[in-house]
């Protein structure tokens, strides 16, 4: 299994608003340790994600959107990166097709 992370490069834009991130996560009411944990993520990954020094991939932004309870457009930037779908297709919809 290849575990290579993939780097962003300086300059590229974020998947993620880090501003709106930690504003939907304390809307929510959840700390960033309770935040990460029900998404499966280190607490450090998540202070990253909120302080700008990570991006966030779009899984994890689906994950965090699906714990917070919001649309995972209300985690992106308004401008500079493509918009992911709310929710992924699930396997078993996949799988039919």
């Amino acid at each position: 299994m290849n575990n290579t992370r993939m780097r962003r490069r300086n300059g590229s834009p974020f998947h993620h608003s880090p501003e709106a991130v930690t504003r939907a996560r304390e809307n929510a009411g959840l700390t960033q340790k309770a935040l990460a944990e029900q998404c499966g993520f280190s607490f450090q990954l998540l202070c990253d994600i909120e302080a700008g020094r990570r991006n966030a991939t779009p899984e994890r932004l689906r994950a965090m959107a699906r714990v917070i309870g919001c649309p995972v457009a209300d985690l992106q930037p308004s401008s500079g990166v493509t918009p992911l779908d709310d929710e992924p297709p699930m396997a078993t919809e996949r799988q039919a097709s």
